[in-house]
C-alpha cells in the first residue's frame, strides 16, 4: 500500500493503530491486489472510520447483518 500524507514510521510505534489505518485505507481506497483479514476487521470493527454504504456492506458479509 502506498501513501504520501501519513507518517507510517510514526504509526509503526503503535500496531494498533497501524492496523486499524490499513484497513481503514484498504477500504476506502482500495486494496491494491491486497485482501481483507476478517479476523482484523471484526476485531477492529467498531473502531473503523470507513464509507457508511461499504461498512454496511462489508457487515453484512461478515456478520451477515
Amino acid at each position: 500500500m502506498k501513501n504520501w500524507s501519513t507518517d507510517i514510521n510514526r504509526l509503526k510505534t503503535d500496531p494498533e493503530k497501524l492496523a486499524i489505518w490499513e484497513l481503514e485505507q484498504m477500504v476506502n481506497f482500495g486494496l491494491d491486489g491486497e485482501k481483507l483479514e476478517e479476523k482484523k476487521l471484526k476485531k477492529y470493527w467498531d473502531r473503523l472510520n470507513i464509507d457508511p454504504d461499504k461498512k454496511k456492506y462489508l457487515g453484512r458479509l461478515i456478520y451477515g447483518q
